[in-house]
């Protein structure tokens, strides 16, 4: 019997082996790594190095589903800003482009997604709008009604023009019916850029108004400025009533922290009040937001008659009582009627007052070291109240996970006593971390109030 002779195997014989190399899998850069926006208020200012930087909150997400962008080595993007009309110009630079896999970003498309019309095609019409458009804040404001006025005086020695702070007028106005679609589609880029978790507003509903904080430089040839901006809807409660949603705030960054937003809050709590509106409510404020408004309504609260004598009382209670010896938790909340007073005189939302009359009683357990036990537990109480619920445990009820060959997580039952007497929490394994937990939040709580407190009243400086 004969075999046949078989040519060499290429891949055994060592000197014919192939040589097969993997190609470089595309990681992807994040856009916050590669782009820079600069606000800009004059040309000289565009490639200039000292040029105000921007701090976006997050780029990534404009960048599809994995938040990265591809297909590009060496990549750097720069963006100027024009705080005089709010157009923008992109310059876009890489050393080459490759598909590793993920295929390559459409940049054009992403930046679309956030500038939209305002996005300059040519640098030299960018540069062109600086004249073309110094007028743009003049006339935005034109039909606009004048809510407010401050002077400034004062000048923070800072050599960049965007964070002077000039003898001026500074004005609130409220656009108002067909020129705020126009107005806030010049604004909106910044909104996504600089305010976490924002989204456009519907520009194409009435009930939108844009209130606006302008200054005029003391220079009278010189043209207004814009601030900041605030978007508020105003919708219907039943009946014949209205709400007013501060939905949108932003001061832009060169003028942070100098007050200006008090500003634009104080306005809006007088447009509140004079027009009688139901309540005037924040969405979704964030924790900046939040402690400068609880900073205003504390300094309104603390001169409001119709609420002293039941604070007074709660206040008396805590010195007197020792609360590490009651079963239960108590009751040192306001009275409904005094709820009720502060959201007529001052369109304060029954939320916002309960967080507010934690800080009032801050205020009066002076001095509050002496009763820092008491206060604390009410607000551990409180705290657990708005994280677990009221009912967990005060009411009678139990909730307890049991064995079960289904989802776990979906699986519970619930027993409640036949008198609706507490029935004591018996923690699982992880009752460590949820103290923990709670203890974390409570100590933020009484930390964030006691900034507050400092700021409003003198005897807790």
């Amino acid at each position: 019997m004969g075999t046949k002779n078989r040519a060499a195997d290429p891949i055994s014989d060592p000197k014919k082996r192939r040589r097969v190399g993997l190609s470089k899998v595309d990681a992807g850069v994040e856009a916050n790594e590669c782009i820079k926006i600069h606000l800009v208020s004059s040309k000289d200012e565009v490639d200039s190095p000292g040029s105000f930087l921007l701090e976006p909150v997050d780029l990534n997400h404009f960048f599809e589903e994995e938040r990265k962008i591809y297909g590009y080595e060496g990549l750097k993007i720069t963006i100027w800003v024009s705080s005089i009309s709010f157009h923008a110009y992109v310059n876009i630079t890489f050393r080459s482009t490759s598909d590793g896999g993920k295929g390559i970003t459409d940049l054009k498309s992403a930046l679309q997604n956030i500038f939209a019309d305002n996005l300059v095609e040519k640098k030299d019409d960018f540069l062109q709008t600086f004249s073309s458009e110094s007028h743009y804040i003049k006339s935005l404001v034109s039909n606009g009604e004048v809510l407010q006025q401050n002077v400034l005086i004062g000048q923070n020695g800072d050599s960049n023009s965007h964070s002077q702070a000039e003898t001026s007028d500074v004005e609130v106005i409220r656009v108002v019916g067909a020129p705020v679609g126009p107005a806030y589609c010049r604004l909106v880029p910044l909104a996504l850029l600089l305010i976490d978790g924002s989204s456009p507003i519907d520009i194409t509903d009435p009930r939108w108004e844009i209130y606006l904080l302008i200054q005029k430089a003391a220079d009278q040839q010189e043209d207004r400025r814009l601030l900041g901006f605030a978007a508020v809807y105003r919708f219907y409660r039943y009946s014949e009533s209205l709400r007013l949603r501060l939905s949108q705030i932003l001061v832009l960054p060169p003028y942070q922290r100098k007050g200006y937003g008090r500003l634009l809050i104080e306005a809006l709590n007088n447009v509140a009040i004079s027009e009688n509106v139901y309540e005037l409510t924040i969405e979704e404020p964030l924790d900046s937001l939040q402690h400068v408004r609880s900073c205003i309504d504390i300094e309104r609260l603390l001169a409001f008659d119709p609420i002293q004598q039941p604070l007074n009382t709660v206040v008396s209670r805590l010195k007197e009582e020792n609360l590490s010896k009651k079963s239960h938790s108590c009751r040192f909340g306001p009275p409904l009627d005094a709820i009720e007073e502060v959201r007529r005189c001052f369109k304060i939302n029954k939320k916002q007052f309960l967080q507010c009359w934690e800080i009032l009683i801050y205020i009066g357990l002076n001095p509050i070291e002496k009763y820092i036990e008491n206060y604390r537990t009410i607000i551990a109480d409180s705290v657990k109240a708005s994280v677990i619920g009221k009912d967990s445990g005060a009411a009678g009820k139990r909730l307890v996970e049991v064995p079960t060959k289904y989802d776990q997580e979906m699986s519970f039952a619930m027993f409640k006593s036949q008198k609706g007497e507490p029935i004591p929490i018996e923690m699982e394994d992880n009752s460590t971390n949820i103290e923990e937990q709670l203890r974390e939040l409570v100590d933020e709580r009484i930390k964030e109030i006691k900034s507050i407190a400092k700021k409003v009243s003198p005897q807790c400086s």
